[in-house]
């Protein structure tokens, strides 16, 4: 397929390194991670009789354990294997995993009937299991998520020493009410974040890593190369449109951003792309995994379970933001082309027919998904049987063949792949058990809407403020915690306020999962600029500054979702004809913003001062998607490409007309 490469995807989600383990761990960890992913595809079709609890608590117990031989502590030597500290921590984290099913102290049901009066031992093995979900946390993500633990469990345990009057003061819990909670109920250990991780991600991961194997990555990005070789914009398209295909399949903005710049990046440097605005631009792409259907984040599955609707619904809610979100980066790459004088690179690769007609069979399980969905099938069974239809249609390239090896590998690195998703929703746990027994989530969200009202009285301009506290806290959060525990804090957090102010709640959940996504290119810990960095070599820090441009115009478009009524239309809710407007107007916005951010006005030339100030006033005013907003926004947009007319010197976008030059053409041009 074209140029051969070698493209390796890893999926998870913001992960720390992982060990590369080789030889009897390595053995051992891939047996085990086997193992778990044949109990997950059996739950599908025959679910355990104990109930959905009881899964997870075995789940969790096969992987959990993994996570202490798969990643280092930080204070062993860097690249050696599992410690002897390591094994222990494993081996203690099965023990008190089990538990609750260990017949010696009565069993499962007998662990159960305990609930709310459990015995010392009880206690023990929960706050044993307590510090090793932190731990495991520690150790896939960092330091911030498990300090926003222990704050959220301090506050549980001290809460009720603060003064009553106060709006956050609670009754208390003492510390076996405390482990009770997350060891004993449906919202602690167990709650919807294990069972979304359980259920429905580890599958996504385990279809990506079979869709891996069968050659499907290195055809994305073949595709990409190949169906934009002929235009002066080909390499930064080409890197847009890799990140958009990679992404379907792997649902991480990090492991995305990596893979598809160790294969692009090349060609961007021949272009002539600086390495930071390549990095940033890598960085934007690869986070667009997480935005892109069929197989969006982690946190995409946590919305259909909180709002209690199927996944294909969320699907369908997260089709046109994602077409703004690309729109966004593809408008800032044809800015860039023009801005830095980019030059057109000659690739060697196939005709894209030519490769869809050899390979476009990879679409096939991506489609299926879809299909059966809308026929009723549930997310589960539909993504195991693509899953299957990925594996057969490897055997149509004898380079690809899914060999009972290959396949044993495929399953085992797609368990892996979830490990540190497991251990971020373990933990996320304690903050949901926090928020319910003390009920913290409503208190805060009273004094978030407080706070709007303190400004002024106008429902119009409480919602206005609300949002704007809303999103600045999440961008906050985003800075600590990975996507999915941002999503969760957020969502107990700040969906309150936002359905208390009437806000429906397909809209006030995809504001706070969208607004959780952007930690990803958020200074100062925007993991996937860190990536994109690592390949291009450029400085981290600017790096995210212009991944954050990049995506910075499309993520303003969240916003229009709980503005106004007219806002859920770019959520496909509503009316054809209200869906067709309000997209085009966000699409005129996001061209808006992209003229500000990026400095240029597309077939006219650079854009001043006075017209980029035009231009993001007119973008903020299209996104309220009222008819005055939207008139005055169109006026001011309209003004700012006349200033920018009126102030060009020169011939007006010199590239322009050449961008879909011949390439070999351009190159012997400049040869001579």
């Amino acid at each position: 397929m074209g140029v051969d490469r070698s493209i390796e995807v890893h999926y998870d989600e913001e992960e720390r390194p992982a060990r590369a383990l080789t030889g009897r761990f390595g053995a051992f960890v891939s047996i085990v991670a086997f193992g778990v992913a044949v109990l997950v595809l059996a739950q599908v079709f025959r679910p355990l009789a104990q109930g959905s609890q009881f899964y997870l608590i075995i789940f969790l117990a096969g992987t959990l354990p993994l996570v202490f031989l798969a990643y280092p502590s930080g204070c062993a030597k860097r690249g050696s294997g599992p410690t002897w500290i390591d094994l222990v921590l494993a081996g203690l984290t099965l023990i008190v995993c089990l538990y609750p099913v260990n017949p010696v102290a009565g069993g499962y049901n007998a662990f159960l009937d305990r609930q709310g009066l459990l015995e010392p031992v009880d206690v023990a093995f929960g706050a044993v299991l307590l510090l090793l979900v932190v731990e495991a946390c520690r150790r896939t993500t960092g330091w911030a998520l498990p300090v926003v633990c222990a704050i959220f469990l301090g506050y549980a345990y001290y809460g009720g020493l603060l003064p009553q009057h106060w709006a956050v003061a609670h009754a208390g819990l003492d510390f076996a009410q405390i482990i009770d909670a997350l060891y004993n109920s449906g919202s602690g250990f167990y709650g919807t974040p294990l069972d979304v991780a359980a259920t429905y991600i580890v599958l996504f991961t385990i279809y990506g890593a079979v869709l891996d194997l069968s050659g499907a990555s290195r055809f994305f990005v073949d595709l990409s190369v190949a169906a934009f070789r002929r235009s002066r914009s080909a390499a930064g398209r080409t890197a847009v449109a890799a990140g958009f295909l990679l992404g379907t399949v792997s649902g991480s903005g990090t492991a995305t951003a990596v893979s598809v710049g160790a294969v692009t990046w090349p060609m961007l440097r021949k272009a002539g792309y600086p390495r930071e605005q390549a990095g940033g631009m890598l960085a934007a792409a690869g986070v667009g995994a997480i935005l892109s259907p069929p197989t969006l984040g982690a946190a995409a599955f946590i919305v259909a379970e909180y709002l209690n609707v199927s996944y294909l619904t969320v699907l369908g809610w997260a089709m046109i933001p994602t077409v703004l979100y690309y729109l966004g980066i593809l408008l800032a790459v044809e800015i860039d082309v023009r801005r830095f004088g980019v030059r057109p690179v000659a690739v060697a690769s196939a005709s894209s027919w030519r490769l869809l007609g050899r390979f476009g069979y990879h679409f096939s399980s991506l489609v299926l998904i879809v299909v059966l969905l809308a026929l009723g099938e549930s997310a589960t069974r539909s993504v195991v049987y693509a899953t299957v239809l990925a594996a057969a249609l490897s055997f149509l390239d004898r380079r690809t063949w899914l060999t009972p090896r290959r396949a044993f590998e495929a399953l085992a690195a797609g368990v892996r792949g979830v490990l540190p998703v497991v251990a971020v929703c373990a933990a996320a746990g304690i903050i949901t058990a926090t928020t319910t027994k003390t009920g913290l989530g409503a208190q805060l969200a009273s004094l978030l809407v407080n706070a709007a009202q303190a400004v002024s009285d106008n429902p119009t301009v409480v919602l206005g403020l609300t949002v704007v506290l809303a999103a600045i806290a999440l961008a906050l959060l985003g800075l600590a915690v990975p996507v999915t525990a941002s999503f969760i804090i957020g969502w107990v957090i700040i969906g309150p306020a936002l359905l208390t102010l009437g806000v429906p709640a397909p809209a006030a959940a995809m504001f706070v999962f969208y607004y959780s996504v952007l930690s990803e290119v958020t200074p100062p810990t925007a993991l996937a600029a860190v990536g994109a960095s690592a390949i291009t070599g450029g400085r981290a820090i600017p790096t995210m500054w212009q991944a954050l441009k990049y995506a910075l115009p499309a993520f303003l478009a969240p916003i229009a979702f709980v503005l106004t009524d007219n806002g859920e239309h770019l959520l496909a809710r509503g009316s054809i004809a209200g869906v067709l407007w309000t997209t085009a107007v966000a699409a005129l916005a996001v061209l808006g913003l992209a003229v500000a951010t990026g400095g240029w006005v597309l077939g006219v030339g650079p854009a001043g001062v006075a017209s980029r100030v035009l231009a993001a006033v007119a973008g903020l005013l299209l996104l309220y998607l009222e008819p005055v907003a939207v008139g005055l926004g169109m006026g001011a947009l309209a003004v700012a490409v006349v200033l920018a007319v009126l102030g060009r010197s020169g011939p007006a976008d010199p590239v322009a007309t050449s961008d879909t030059s011949d390439i070999s053409d351009s190159s012997s041009r400049r040869s001579a």
